[in-house]
């Protein structure tokens, strides 16, 4: 079974968490070999894309509206063969975003003109893991 987005039951489970602070969102992606737009066709390219490069149509969209909003991607690079975990699991890109909240967060997920080119994520993944984290002090 594919994840592409949070469930309601997640979503709460995380505002109950009750998180203060600045918070970074760990992404794991699996790419599609080929972009499927069905979803969104009016987003679709003239030609047929790979998942990699729907995905950076998508960041081109959001990377603009995530600094508006405080946040920031800190990492994007590419995956690769697991040094520790499944020889038959996958993950083509890992991307580390940070907020400088969850409702910072949550209200950047859900503004108007971030969820319009939120389709170009949809067309470029396979699967994915969203994990929030909080930086422990030491």
């Amino acid at each position: 079974m594919a994840h592409l987005y949070p469930t309601d039951a997640a979503g709460a489970a995380l505002m109950r968490r009750g998180l203060s602070g600045p918070v970074v969102m760990l992404n794991l992606l699996r790419f599609r070999a080929v972009a499927d737009y069905s979803q969104t066709p009016e987003l679709a390219p003239a030609q047929a894309l790979t998942g990699r490069d729907a995905f950076d149509l998508y960041v081109a969209h959001t990377r603009p509206l995530l600094q508006a909003s405080g946040g920031a991607i800190d990492f994007l690079g590419d995956g690769g063969p697991w040094l520790i975990g499944p020889a038959d699991e996958r993950w083509d890109c890992a991307m580390l975003i940070r907020q400088a909240s969850v409702a910072a967060f949550m209200a950047f997920a859900g503004d108007r003109t971030y969820l319009a080119g939120l389709g170009h994520r949809t067309a470029a993944i396979e699967d994915s893991r969203l994990l929030p984290l909080v930086q422990r002090g030491f």
